[in-house]
């Protein structure tokens, strides 16, 4: 059952929807569920959403679907499917017992991301849609400064924690760990905090499940941040938590470049020098040199 239309800003401003998006959005869903070919359409993508087997790690890929609506809601129609399929997943939510404010904080995603599109576009809308499409199925969740993905091992990564001793085959259950922009900063502590909430949280709502390891894969753990920055910064000390799980030999500059300062686009020549980690960044990149993905590994359980 499709949200009222007079229930919409409460739930917009539940999911930490910018204020100045809402007048919008709520009559754009009014004309939205009106018109027969965007509410079967709508229905369709929620569909897909949550279509089976939901096997964590197989996050469906919805972006024929949003193509398909019309030009004029392109920018606005993910938000739609999102809303549309907020029932369901509060009721997936409510079924594994996990706390109301718990599914508030991992949904508030979604409003994170439309004021990140606001500031790069200048207008209402959404991107990272198939990355929010984890959050709405019950995949990922915030879990005080970090996320948490449910997910499996791969071929590579489960050789290398096995080695090192975890009983750790191919599609052996792990989580998958995410560092969201505008969190504040990523102190030891707050990272701390958030993993002993994980250890607490996923034996209690996954029991199934079982996690064997904490993964990442960043440009956080690009090594190469410790020329720069000082051994006690907060992305050294990131670092060092973690056990190298493979290289990566592929260049990936546009990623420092999205998160520290919201705009993989930027021209590298004027990147500003504010902070550490800015200067970092930009000096890297204008001397000719490339920022890579890092991938680490660590026990899901403290050792």
């Amino acid at each position: 059952m499709l949200p009222d239309t007079d229930d919409l800003p409460e739930l917009l401003l539940d999911l930490a929807v910018p204020h100045e998006d809402i007048n919008a959005l709520v009559a754009g869903w009014r004309g939205a569920i009106a018109d027969p070919g965007t509410r079967t359409l709508l229905t369709h993508c929620v569909e897909e959403l949550f279509r089976e087997p939901r096997e964590v790690g197989r996050t469906p890929d919805l972006a024929g679907p949003f193509a398909a609506a019309p030009a004029e809601a392109a920018d606005v129609f993910p938000v739609y499917v999102f809303l549309a399929a907020l029932p369901r997943t509060l009721a997936g939510h409510r079924a594994r017992g996990i706390p109301a404010e718990t599914s508030r904080r991992t949904l508030a995603d979604l409003g994170r991301h439309m004021a990140v599109y606001r500031g790069r576009h200048g207008r209402t809308g959404v991107g990272s849609r198939r990355w929010l499409v984890r959050h709405f199925r019950g995949e990922l969740y915030q879990l005080g400064r970090i996320q948490f993905e449910r997910a499996r091992l791969g071929d590579r990564d489960a050789r290398v924690t096995a080695a090192a001793g975890p009983d750790a085959a191919p599609k052996t259950p792990c989580l998958n760990l995410h560092v969201p922009d505008c969190h504040g900063p990523l102190t030891p502590s707050a990272v701390d905090r958030s993993l002993a909430l994980a250890r607490a949280f996923f034996p209690r709502h996954f029991p199934e499940e079982r996690p064997r390891a904490v993964l990442c894969h960043s440009w956080l753990l690009d090594r190469q941040l410790r020329q720069y920055l000082p051994a006690d910064s907060h992305i050294v000390r990131f670092q060092e938590r973690f056990r190298v799980a493979r290289d990566e030999g592929a260049p990936a500059d546009a990623e420092p470049v999205r998160f520290v300062f919201g705009d993989p686009d930027l021209p590298v020549d004027r990147l500003p020098r504010r902070t550490s980690v800015e200067r970092a960044v930009g000096d890297h990149l204008r001397a000719g040199r490339h920022w890579y993905i890092g991938h680490g590994w660590f026990p899901f359980h403290a050792e």
